[in-house]
């Protein structure tokens, strides 16, 4: 028995059938690029002659070289009509692509209901539409939709379908659940059965994700005999969505022995997973297997107490295998272990045993008490951490702000902050106006400490999120502040708590800008370059 795996990707076709996702043909482009990259064997691109979108997509990768073979979707001939005048089988000829995927009716109930035909001219169009294709020269992938309902209600004729696609030629036969309705053992003895009644036929398997079981039907499929699996990045598609490939891959290559895309494509799943993500503009869950930001985390500080040991004791596989890495997150669950094993990934150190470590367990403890969220504000922890280990120069103090909103009447809201901030024992005064109260702060304070620190020309807020910790206290309720920043190197995040958003919002923001100066040069040497440039007292 084989233990190669064929990875079909449909992302550019069934995938942006998904709620919210709309793709241009750029984007198709460089999503297509990135699954070459990663190894799949075949990259469905859409529907040729559909939409214009489709139609540029087909023509720009004819050029590009893929080891991928790009296949194009269409359904088998009109009933009554003839395949070799058939429009739709046309636009898969004029695509230029050598694989096709047809899709035909295998379930009876669709034969008479949705195509309104005979049970014996359905067979006809599936003939008549591979065989055509066929003497063209492409290889076809023959979709049987809803095929496990179809031999649940009909056997003899679902298998008759399978049968007639592959006396007309097709390359692949491809079962497809298309409701998604079928669980594990029920796949397993269909495709059991269709092997049984089809010797040797090249078989595949398409599901969706309307129980949460296409990953688990698609194993029981392969472990049945399948050697075709279909699905899209990141699980995209319709209604619940397709399955997802970046969780079926690793199972079949890591878990099972099944040959898929190699070892070294497979360290790349993650970055592809979460680039295609960014594409489609589709925030990924941070629970996703395999490729989320919190699939290998780790919060309890016996869990990471143990990791810290052998990353064996809580994690399945090791993260870099599909190019993910071990995270430690730092929360009221915290033990000395999360704080050990964050502050050395920041070249810290920090010793479990000391007094230090203790205090400030607890008062990290305390602010998560307060509303406090360092999970994900990595670069605010940082900040504490460096700040207890006596490593943070403060280039900068607070020393007071003011903000002013105007609304009149059939015109914008103006918003106007003045800052005040000392550097280097010098008091600067700022103001600047701004798109919102946040956004005044920011370029106020930015331009106080720009002609300091030139650096922070180049960071900006990426990112802000506000959440109300307690509704019950209504307006008057306690808000936390996530802001992340970037710059061309990196991005980061902090926070902010306060029952003021705008206080909230300022010591995310205060953060941020103290984080994106360290290692900068300490405030004496700031004083006397700003001496040299004549800048104190301006």
């Amino acid at each position: 028995m084989s233990k190669s795996i064929s990875i079909f990707d449909t992302t550019l076709r069934d995938g942006t059938q998904g709620e919210g996702i709309s793709l241009s043909a750029d984007d198709k482009v460089k999503i297509a690029k990135k699954l070459n990259a990663l190894g799949v064997h075949y990259i469905e691109g859409g529907i040729p002659g559909s939409n214009s979108k489709d139609i540029e997509f087909f023509k720009r990768v004819q050029d590009l070289g893929f080891t991928s073979k790009v296949v194009a979707f269409g359904s088998t001939r009109r009933k009554g009509g003839i395949a070799d005048q058939d429009a739709n089988l046309q636009r898969i000829l004029e695509s230029g692509v050598s694989a096709a995927t047809l899709v035909g009716k295998s379930w009876d109930f669709h034969v008479h209901t949705a195509l309104q035909t005979t049970l014996e001219e359905n067979l006809a169009m599936i003939h008549d539409s591979i065989a055509f294709l066929k003497r063209k020269g492409l290889e076809v992938m023959f979709d049987a939709e809803h095929f496990f309902d179809g031999f649940k209600n009909n056997p003899e004729y679902a298998v008759a379908v399978m049968s007639t696609a592959r006396n007309a030629g097709a390359d692949w036969l491809v079962m497809c659940d298309t409701n998604g309705g079928s669980l594990p053992h029920e796949v397993a003895s269909i495709v059991t059965s269709l092997t049984n009644q089809i010797p040797g036929a090249p078989l595949g398997v398409h599901t969706h994700n309307d129980c949460e079981l296409a990953v688990a039907n698609t194993l029981s499929a392969v472990q049945a005999g399948v050697r075709q699996v279909q699905g899209t990045m990141n699980g995209y598609g319709e209604r619940c969505g397709n399955a997802n490939l970046c969780s079926i891959i690793p199972n079949l290559q890591l878990k099972l022995d099944y040959e898929c895309i190699g070892d070294d494509n497979l360290g790349t799943l993650t970055n592809t997973a979460r680039y295609i993500s960014e594409i489609a503009n589709v925030n990924m869950p941070v629970n996703q297997p395999y490729v989320g930001n919190a699939a290998f985390a780790h919060k309890g500080g016996i869990h990471v107490s143990a990791i810290l040991r052998d990353s064996r004791t809580y994690e399945h596989i090791e993260p870099e295998k599909v190019g993910n890495k071990q995270r430690v997150l730092v929360s009221e669950l915290a033990g000395q272990s999360n704080i050990v094993s964050k502050a050395q990934d920041m070249g810290l150190n920090f010793d479990p045993a000391s007094e230090q470590s203790k205090h400030i367990i607890g008062k990290i403890k305390d602010l998560e008490h307060e509303g406090y969220q360092f999970e994900g504000a990595d670069a605010s922890l940082e900040l504490l951490l460096r700040e207890a280990n006596g490593e943070l120069k403060e280039l900068f103090t607070f020393e007071s702000f003011k903000m002013l909103v105007e609304k009149t009447a059939g015109q914008p809201v103006v918003s106007e902050a003045f800052v005040k901030v000392n550097v280097a024992g010098e008091s600067i005064y700022t103001a600047a106006e701004g798109n919102g109260p946040v956004n005044a702060l920011d370029n106020a304070l930015r331009k106080a400490l720009v002609q300091y620190f030139p650096t922070l020309k180049e960071m900006h807020l990426a990112d802000y999120k506000v959440r109300v910790l307690d509704d019950k206290d209504a307006t008057a309720a306690k808000v936390r502040v996530l802001i992340e920043s970037k710059n061309f190197e990196n991005s980061w995040n902090t926070v902010g708590v306060s029952s003021n958003v705008i206080e909230a919002s300022w010591e995310a923001l205060v953060d941020s800008m103290r984080y994106a100066l360290l290692g900068q040069i300490s405030p004496e040497q700031v004083h006397q370059s700003a001496a040299r440039q004549g800048l104190v007292n301006h």
